[in-house]
C-alpha cells in the first residue's frame, strides 16, 4: 500500500510540472533539433537575426532623429525690417520695435487652401548674436527670408553677401534645401533699389566672395570645415546653381501709406503659401 502511495505521489508531481510548463516537451523538441544541425547553419540562422536587428535600431534611430522641417526663419543684417516684417505676417498690424537680442517665434497660418501652419521665427540680426541662433534653428528650416534693407543697399551690399555666403555654405543648409526668399524690403522708399538689382549685385559680390575664400576649400569633394563650394566650378556665380528654389521679392512691411496703412507683402504671403 505504501509503494502504491509512493507511485501515485510522483504521479501527480509529474502532472503538476506538466501543467506548470505545457511548453517544456515542445522546447526539448526544438533543443534536440539545433543540436543536430550543422554548426555552419546556425552561425548563418545567428548572423541573419542580427542583421535585422541592427537593422531594425538603425532605422529607428534614423527615423526619431530626423527634425521636422517646420519652421521659417526670418533672417538678415540689423534693420532691415525683420521684426516689423514678423509682426505684419502674424497680425497684419504696424508695430514700432527695437533691434533684437533674442529669436521670437509664433504660429503662421499661410494663406492657402490647404490650411498650412509654419512657425515663423525672427532671428537676431546682430552678427555677434546670428551664428548662434541660425545653428540653433537652420535644421528645421522649411525657408529662410532672408530680408534686405533696400533702401540703402549700395552701402550694406559686403555685408549682406558675407552673411549670404555663410548660409549657402552650411552643409546642413544645402542639404535640407529650404527654399530662399530674398525679400527686398523698404520699396516704398524712394531710393530703393530694386529686387533684379539686387539680385546681380548680389552675385558679383558673392562671385567675388568665392574667389578669395576658395583656398580654404581643399578638399576633392569641395568641402571643408562644414563649409561647401558655392555655385558650380569654372563658372561665375548665379543663384540658379543652388540646390534650392530661390526667389527675389518685392515688399513694403511699412507700407506705402505709413504706420496707419497695410503693409505690401502680398508677394511673400503668395511664395509662403506655396511651400
Amino acid at each position: 500500500m505504501e509503494a502504491d502511495s509512493t507511485g501515485g505521489n510522483m504521479g501527480d508531481k509529474a502532472e503538476v510540472e506538466m501543467a506548470e510548463n505545457p511548453f517544456e516537451p515542445y522546447i526539448e523538441s526544438i533543443r534536440q533539433q539545433l543540436e543536430d544541425q550543422d554548426p555552419v547553419f546556425l552561425i548563418g540562422v545567428i548572423v541573419a537575426l542580427a542583421a535585422v536587428v541592427i537593422t531594425c535600431v538603425f532605422l529607428k534611430y534614423f527615423l526619431s532623429s530626423k527634425t521636422v522641417q517646420s519652421a521659417v526663419l526670418l533672417v538678415g543684417l540689423c534693420d532691415s525690417g525683420k521684426t516689423l516684417l514678423f509682426s505684419r505676417l502674424l497680425s497684419g498690424k504696424f508695430k514700432r520695435t527695437q533691434t533684437s537680442i533674442t529669436d521670437s517665434s509664433a504660429p503662421y497660418k499661410a494663406k492657402n487652401d490647404r490650411g498650412s501652419t509654419w512657425t515663423l521665427i525672427d532671428l537676431p540680426g546682430h552678427d555677434s548674436l546670428r551664428p548662434q541662433y541660425l545653428e540653433k534653428f537652420k535644421s528645421a528650416a522649411r525657408a529662410i527670408v532672408f530680408v534686405v534693407d533696400s533702401a540703402i543697399f549700395q552701402k550694406e551690399v559686403r555685408d549682406v553677401a558675407e552673411f549670404l555666403y555663410v548660409l549657402l555654405t552650411d552643409t546642413v543648409i544645402s542639404r535640407n534645401a529650404p527654399a530662399l526668399l530674398m525679400t527686398c524690403n523698404k520699396q516704398d522708399i524712394t531710393m530703393a533699389k530694386s529686387a533684379k538689382l539686387i539680385q546681380q549685385q548680389l552675385e558679383k559680390e558673392l562671385n567675388t566672395l568665392r574667389v578669395t575664400r576658395s583656398a580654404a576649400l581643399s578638399s576633392q569633394d569641395g568641402s571643408v570645415g562644414g563649409s561647401l563650394y558655392l555655385g558650380k566650378k569654372g563658372k561665375d556665380f548665379e543663384f540658379s546653381q543652388l540646390p534650392m528654389k530661390v526667389e527675389f521679392l518685392e515688399c513694403s512691411a511699412r507700407g506705402s501709406k505709413g504706420e496707419d496703412g497695410s503693409a505690401d507683402i502680398e508677394n511673400l504671403e503668395s511664395s509662403l503659401a506655396k511651400l
